[in-house]
């Protein structure tokens, strides 16, 4: 009898494992079907849009943007998330479980920014949907296919741009707009297409020099429909739309800067936090920490100073900076040479700290001239570093070993493109970029500058320092901003009286700050997290802490929210440290 009841026991125990394999793997045959299929229809939506860091479907036209269209993708996205809610998140397993936390935040933010409308809001001081067709009219084509979508995505602008206008319209009618303050300027890339004439036009940069596999009666047929398509579409586009930027927008802005001072600001802004840094996070606590780490920061920027020779203040040393003709690149030439050499450097020692390196690589080149002058110092992603030679007096050569860092290797240009070939992962972690993951890496990158050995003098030091000062005062400033009240005064005088940069790029960025609420947050909170868990990993694996298997363990997910990171971390410290490449067999191929 006792035999008998054992077998029993033993197979009700076997039928409850096969139920509960069963149930696991109904749980991750649904979540992939679930987010393949809104990936598939995700990139259906956006086809055709482009900017510097992502590259859309190819497609003949550009995304609609109406309301009803934006009503439809709130909807679609609400039943994702209601479908996302229905699967037992508990019963996925491995890397699934990752998947599942990635994916859920990117469906619950595309949600929060269609509930907010922030689509009636489709520009900021710093990116604006005219001038990601710029990145479009950039794009190498390759054959004739390419350049028959293209005339096509041409032809397609004054639709998408009545789109946008309506959408503007509805926003300055809520109060929801950006601040009039930061829009000074920001027509003038409008006014440039709209005024050039036919082959002058930046977008018929692709018809300049085409495929010789292309036949030349063919080219000429192409070049006949592109400059038919410009003359015809892009440039009554752009000019309807200067006109309502300028005569519409600009004097219907709003005043006020704070994000919290639009309809439902309070919530809006928490969402923002949301979005961008991953944390929930409130603005008085991001505020507090701001406050306490640019006093920290302080401190070692004032042994820098030291180590300089410099006697003078702080302030003193900063204006010496500042006007030192000796800190700052005479040609643009020389500003992009130096940028070169910094990341051949890098290319020598990036081995040494981490163990998987990406295929590709990028290209160093300046930022276009039509973007450069409220474009950022620098920008760096898959396949590129652009580097901007406008306006050399606010380019100092002591800071550009931490620009390159982080927007060349090992930041931007080492990060993205290993996400993007890692095939292990679903489509919807390669290539979607969170800046709390990717802006943290980056800026941790300056960090790991340090341990390279790249800061050769104590002004490059500096130059490192100031750069995380610039981080830690975002915390301050956007804040400052969106939640406290303050004015673009105060925010300039803050970024003033505690970093380097030059007043150029000060102005640019605090007009940033105030335009894009959220946004400037993810960085130093983002290096702070993988900081965080790489002084935990080193405390608790101690000798066997390996720094190269930790940043292959960080850089193999993709792009995460920072609370994933701390647990994936975790994991790789109960596994003792090891590589997720540690299982990988050796290449048996022979050497040529």
């Amino acid at each position: 009898m006792s035999k008998l009841i054992a077998r029993l026991g033993t197979l009700a125990c076997l039928g409850i494992v096969s139920v509960a394999a069963a149930a696991n793997d109904d749980a991750a045959r649904r979540f992939h079907t679930l987010s393949t299929q809104e990936w598939t229809w995700r990139q259906a939506q956006f086809a055709g849009a482009d900017d510097e860091d992502t590259q859309a479907l190819p497609a003949d036209h550009l995304p609609r943007v109406d309301a009803a269209t934006q009503a439809a993708r709130e909807r679609y996205w609400s039943d994702v998330l209601k479908q996302l809610d229905a699967i037992p998140a508990d019963a996925l397993h491995g890397d699934d479980q990752v998947s599942y936390l990635v994916y859920r935040n990117q469906v619950e933010t595309l949600l929060a920014d269609q509930r907010f409308r922030t689509w009636q809001m489709p520009f900021n001081s710093d990116t604006s949907f005219w001038g990601n067709l710029g990145f479009t009219a950039r794009r190498p084509l390759r054959n004739a296919d390419d350049y028959r979508r293209y005339i096509g995505l041409l032809r397609d602008i004054p639709r998408y741009f009545d789109e946008q206008i309506a959408n503007m319209r509805a926003g300055l009618a809520r109060g929801f707009s950006v601040p009039r303050i930061t829009l000074a300027g920001r027509d003038q890339a409008i006014a440039a297409v709209a005024q050039a004439q036919g082959t002058d036009s930046l977008f018929y940069t692709p018809f300049r020099q085409m495929p010789a596999g292309i036949p030349a009666d063919e080219q000429a047929r192409l070049r006949a429909a592109g400059l038919a398509a410009i003359h015809d579409a892009l440039a009554p586009a752009h000019a309807r739309l200067l006109d309502f930027i300028r005569n519409v927008y600009m004097k219907q802005a709003r005043d006020s800067l704070a994000a919290e001072a639009m309809p439902d600001g309070k919530a809006f802004y928490r969402a923002q936090i949301r979005k961008y840094t991953t944390l929930d996070m409130s603005p008085d606590a991001i505020h507090a920490l701001g406050l306490r780490e640019v006093a920290r920061l302080h401190a070692e920027m004032a042994q820098a100073i030291g180590e300089t020779g410099f006697k003078g203040s702080f302030a003193g040393f900063l204006h010496e900076l500042r006007t030192d003709p000796k800190f700052y690149p005479r040609s643009a030439d020389e500003l992009l040479k130096q940028a070169a050499w910094i990341a051949n450097r890098v290319n020598g020692k990036i081995g040494q700290y981490v163990g998987r390196l990406p295929r590709q690589r990028f290209l160093i080149e300046p930022v276009p001239a039509d973007l450069a002058p409220f474009y950022t110092g620098g920008r760096g992603g898959a396949g590129y570093y652009m580097v901007n030679t406008y306006d050399l007096p606010s380019r100092p050569l002591y800071a550009l070993t931490a620009l390159t860092l982080h927007e060349s290797s090992p930041g931007h240009g080492l990060q993205m493109p290993l996400a993007a070939e890692h095939e292990g992962l679903p489509a919807f972690r390669r290539s979607n970029h969170l800046s709390a993951y990717t802006e943290g890496w980056a800026l941790y990158s300056e960090r790991l500058g340090v341990e390279m050995g790249m800061y050769d003098t104590p002004y490059d030091r500096f130059g490192y320092l100031g750069y995380q000062m610039w981080r830690a005062c975002r915390l301050v400033v956007d804040t400052g901003i969106h939640h406290l009240g303050w004015s673009r005064q105060q925010a300039l005088a803050y970024m003033r009286e505690n970093t380097a940069l030059g007043e150029h790029e000060i102005e640019t960025e605090v007009d940033r700050y105030i335009a894009w609420p959220g946004q400037a947050l993810a960085y130093y909170l983002g290096e702070m997290a993988i900081v965080d868990a790489r002084a935990r990993a080193e405390k608790a694996l101690g000798e066997r802490f390996d720094l190269r298997a930790f940043h292959d363990t960080v850089l193999a997910l993709g792009s995460v929210p920072l609370p994933v990171l701390q647990q994936q971390v975790d994991r790789f410290i109960a596994h003792g440290g090891k590589s997720p490449y540690a299982d990988e067999k050796p290449c048996a191929c022979k050497s040529p």
